[in-house]
């Protein structure tokens, strides 16, 4: 059976996005600091992509007091949480894909709801982000089964593979809370998982957070369903691991001086 994904890896822009942002995660690979302290930066980048994670979902903190552990908002606690996760769940995300995404669920949603993990079965009002009604709960699961096939099935590239989960995953909100920051942990652990950044350094959530309107702008454009709409999307989720790559690479900078 073919793979549907091989007509989105190929649709106008999408390729030179991918080798742009592939080049982008090659470079930063290379820098010296990452010799010896590798496992810091990696630490720093989730920190800071866990903290952009729960800005998209509307909790904006600063920086430093998250560092000093004394944020205690729920959503941003939720979002270090997945993001502390993700090391341990790489090994089993492509065979075992919705347990993953429960085991992430349960970790963003932890006091937010008595259910947490737990797929919705009864319509949605979440909607942080203006994308409109979600589906309802029959089309979400088969929606939610075919997104599991793909992850465990696919061979496109994991760039296109991670934007493709993030943006059902927003776009069906099959868990009715939080599901943006279950969206973007899963983008990040494809990225590490299929091996364009093994060892998450890229701050993507922090280049999604950076390009501003735009992420919103292209989530509606791939509800649009059209071939042009998609690949405006993933071309922006190249984007944001482009982005990404810097906020690390100044990381390292800092680290190196």
């Amino acid at each position: 059976m073919s793979d549907p994904l091989a007509a989105i890896a190929g649709l106008p822009g999408v390729p030179e996005a991918v080798q742009e942002a592939r080049e982008a995660v090659d470079r930063l690979y290379r820098h010296r600091v990452l010799r010896r302290r590798s496992p810091e930066v990696s630490a720093e980048s989730a920190l800071r992509g866990a903290r952009a994670s729960a800005a998209i979902e509307g909790v904006d903190v600063p920086l430093e007091p998250l560092r000093m552990g004394e944020v205690t908002d729920p959503v941003v606690q939720g979002a270090l949480r997945a993001s502390a996760e993700l090391g341990r769940l790489a090994p089993t995300w492509r065979s075992a894909p919705r347990q993953v995404l429960a085991r992430l669920h349960a970790l963003a949603a932890a006091g937010l709801t008595a259910d947490p993990g737990r797929p919705r079965t009864a319509p949605t009002t979440a909607d942080p982000l203006g994308l409109g009604p979600a589906p309802g709960p029959e089309e979400t699961a088969a929606r939610m089964s075919a997104l599991a096939g793909l992850v465990t099935n696919s061979t496109a590239p994991a760039l296109v593979l991670a934007a493709i989960v993030h943006a059902e995953l927003v776009v069906l909100r099959p868990f009715g809370l939080v599901d943006g920051l279950v969206a973007r942990a899963a983008e990040r652990l494809t990225l590490v998982d299929l091996g364009l950044d093994p060892k998450s350094l890229a701050a993507v959530e922090v280049g999604h957070a950076d390009l501003g309107d735009a992420y919103a702008e292209g989530l509606r454009a791939y509800l649009k369903g059209t071939g042009e709409g998609v690949g405006t999307w993933v071309r922006h989720c190249a984007s944001a691991v482009v982005h990404g790559v810097r906020e690390t690479t100044a990381i390292c900078e800092a680290m190196s001086r």
